[in-house]
């Protein structure tokens, strides 16, 4: 089935000396994973290696048999151009970690609007603002609503966050967030960007922050990974 769908770059993989596997998350079909042969060596293709930048934004021309196989893609281009995602140092290391995250967190091939939509528009905002520090905060924050495991935050004025269960409890059971980290993530919950950018944290508890919701992603997903870019970010937010 031919299929004409917006679409973003999740992961690109060189296959042999000429191609490329990529994985995009599509509009129309979710996850979804295509063999671009010898596009790495065609300059005249309708489809070329360069559109292929983590978190690109596209529209691709696609053949979707849905049997399990890779596809394969007849023509691409971009939807949104970024001026800075790809070439600023701060939020290049952002788009790669959250290009990672995102390539262990979405597994479905099915429609998902919402979600296609969130991350179109959270990563062209980040394009668009010089307050980066935390926005990977903020959206692994608000991906858990599409995922499954937003916290709830019935008793919030709790003492920890106990990453298996979701919730605020007075007392340690399990793994759980706690101190500095846990009274910065209280901040995160239920605000947008433009608010999150305005919370205040140390690096300290901003790298304490993180591995704890990377902790919690491992908890509530099949198979996660630990993104081997963290350590490049983290190094990058010294």
């Amino acid at each position: 089935m031919i299929v004409t769908t917006k679409a973003i770059v999740l992961s690109a993989l060189k296959y042999g000396d000429t191609s490329l596997i990529v994985k995009l998350f599509t509009e129309s079909d979710g996850v979804k994973s295509y063999m671009l042969k010898g596009v790495l060596s065609s300059k005249k293709g309708k489809v070329k290696k360069g559109y292929f930048q983590p978190l690109t934004q596209l529209e691709v021309v696609a053949n979707h048999k849905n049997k399990g196989t890779l596809e394969s893609i007849r023509e691409v281009k971009l939807t949104s151009s970024y001026k800075t995602l790809q070439t600023d140092v701060l939020k290049s290391s952002i788009a790669l970690f959250l290009s990672e995250m995102l390539v262990v967190s979405l597994q479905e091939e099915e429609e998902n609007k919402r979600l296609f939509e969130f991350i179109s528009n959270s990563f062209s905002w980040l394009d668009d603002t010089d307050e980066v520090g935390n926005f990977h905060i903020s959206f692994l924050v608000q991906l858990t609503s599409f995922l499954g495991f937003y916290p709830d935050d019935s008793y919030i004025d709790a003492a920890y966050f106990d990453l298996a269960e979701g919730v605020f409890v007075p007392s340690l059971y399990n793994e759980v967030m706690e101190g500095a980290g846990l009274m910065a993530f209280k901040k995160f919950l239920k605000c947008d960007y433009d608010e999150a950018r305005l919370i205040k944290m140390g690096r300290g508890t901003r790298s304490e922050l993180l591995n704890s919701l990377i902790r919690y992603y491992q908890l509530h997903l099949n198979d996660f990974k630990k993104p081997k870019s963290l350590e490049i970010l983290q190094q990058v937010f010294g």
